[in-house]
């Protein structure tokens, strides 16, 4: 009897130190969202692709362009303000109105996301990629009644290595050309390890 109310005494004595540990420290929440650089002479801020103007507590030491789009890593905090976890880069140009075909490459590559938003075509994309840099841009086929856009994807006779992911977008403000449309539709085209894939977009 004695051995079972020491038995019982160590087990409550073991939950009362259980329950006194402390707690770990929960993170903060956080949101990932494709963005825009907004220079405001030394300031900045970003805009969301849903128009949304967000504004950095503490604006840290990155230093990129007007314009640049972002992968942006971030924790709301009182109205617009956020903090700041990671600012990336992703690769941010525009639509190519000549080169094509003359400069058009169609190595292939694998599609994980492409989406049209904030006014940009953006793209998760997956390649080999060993040591040499890889070109892309978006041709414009000027031949075509409609508008036809070519991903172009060169490897730059990179050689063979691992899968990386590779993040774009373009501006589409282009296809405006003062146009009010509330939508404008395109084609994309996109080669691929299975062959090239065509996808129905829209500017809206």
């Amino acid at each position: 009897m004695r051995r079972v109310i020491i038995v019982l005494w160590l087990s409550l004595l073991f939950l009362l130190v259980a329950g006194c540990e402390k707690e770990p420290e929960r993170m903060d929440n956080y949101l990932v969202d494709f963005a825009t650089l907004i220079k405001e002479g030394a300031s900045y801020h970003f805009r969301l692709d849903n128009n949304r103007k967000v504004i950095p507590e503490k604006p840290d030491d990155y230093r990129g362009k007007e314009g640049q789009r972002v992968i942006l890593n971030y924790t709301p905090l009182q109205g617009d303000t956020i903090r700041i976890r990671r600012v990336t880069d992703i690769f941010t140009d525009m639509i190519r109105t000549d080169g094509f075909p003359e400069q058009y490459s169609g190595d292939p590559v694998k599609i994980l996301s492409v989406w049209v938003g904030g006014n940009y075509l953006n793209m998760i994309l997956e390649t080999e990629y060993h040591s040499e840099p890889h070109q892309v841009s978006l041709l414009r086929d000027p031949s075509s009644s409609s508008v036809d856009l070519w991903f172009s994807h060169s490897r730059n006779n990179d050689p063979r290595g691992y899968p990386q992911t590779m993040y774009a977008s373009f501006s589409l403000q282009g296809l405006r050309n003062g146009s009010n449309e509330a939508a404008i539709p395109f084609r994309l085209f996109i080669n691929t390890d299975s062959g090239m894939r065509t996808f129905l977009l829209a500017l809206n």
